[in-house]
């Protein structure tokens, strides 16, 4: 059994990947951490073997948990390290690589692949190997594409949703995946949101296009007044969150995220 430990501020990505894991029978998750500071205090009393690690934390990120890591080789020893990150910055890759990170996985991602990369590291640690080389998690996504595999298209709006803060409870969330998996499918659509896109959703969950409307609309507001991932929210918007800057409409919203997985789909069959 590979034993995993989850290191993500965001509690509900967290649960997301647990509840993944839980069907996968050669992977535990045998803990889950919310900044560096719980990682690296996890990490002695759990003696996990892959630990999947966020960049961007509160008090301590993830480049600082593999600067503590590195001076500390009786933690690290048998412990191989998975980055993930909402942004491929070279400059950030290249100092995770030199600081031991053994992986780096682009959010969002294909939930198979992070499974492989893990089972793949675990063997190398134990069996030996070649090292392996930090590469980003968009070269295999593209791969199964190649052999016409189909990447989940809702587990890449579920991760981006909830890295966004979009509360999964709420009735304004199911609409969301809904609305952008029936753009991303027929673009279209977006240009006639409240005469066909709206009815479409509303049909499908058994509600009217009015609530449909709402419940979207409160859902936005919810993830923007609470910020969870201001990093994610600015590269899809393409603007920095300010007090003067109203939040996106409904159809803004729901078009900027279909487009960004859109053209993410088309970058990867073109590799």
């Amino acid at each position: 059994m590979i034993k995993v430990l989850i290191v993500d501020d965001n509690e509900e990505f967290c649960g997301l990947l647990s509840e993944f894991f839980d069907a996968v029978d050669d992977i535990e998750i045998v803990g889950t951490a919310h900044n560096g500071v719980e990682a690296l205090e996890a990490l002695p009393k759990l003696e996990p073997d892959v630990m999947v690690l966020d960049i961007i934390m509160p008090h301590l990120d993830g480049l600082g948990v593999l600067e503590k890591l590195s001076k500390d080789q009786e933690l690290s020893r048998d412990l191989s390290v998975i980055m993930l990150t909402a942004f491929g910055q070279e400059k950030i890759t290249k100092e995770a690589l030199e600081l031991g990170a053994d992986y780096y996985v682009l959010k969002p991602f294909d939930m198979g692949v992070l499974v492989d990369r893990i089972r793949q590291l675990h063997h190398k640690r134990t069996y030996g190997g070649e090292g392996q080389t930090l590469r980003n998690s968009n070269m295999d996504l593209s791969s199964k594409h190649n052999h016409n595999e189909e990447v989940d298209l809702e587990e890449v709006i579920t991760t981006i949703l909830l890295e966004m803060g979009v509360p999964s409870h709420i009735k304004g969330y199911a609409f969301l995946k809904q609305a952008i998996t029936l753009v991303i499918e027929d673009p279209s659509m977006i240009n006639s949101i409240t005469k066909v896109l709206y009815p479409t959703v509303a049909e499908k969950f058994d509600t009217t296009p009015s609530r449909v409307e709402r419940a979207i609309r409160h859902a936005i507001e919810s993830a923007w007044n609470g910020r969870n991932n201001i990093q994610i929210v600015n590269k899809l918007f393409k603007y920095s969150i300010r007090s003067d800057k109203g939040k996106p409409t409904n159809s803004e919203f729901i078009a900027r995220i279909s487009d960004n997985i859109r053209i993410n789909e088309k970058k990867k069959v073109a590799l």
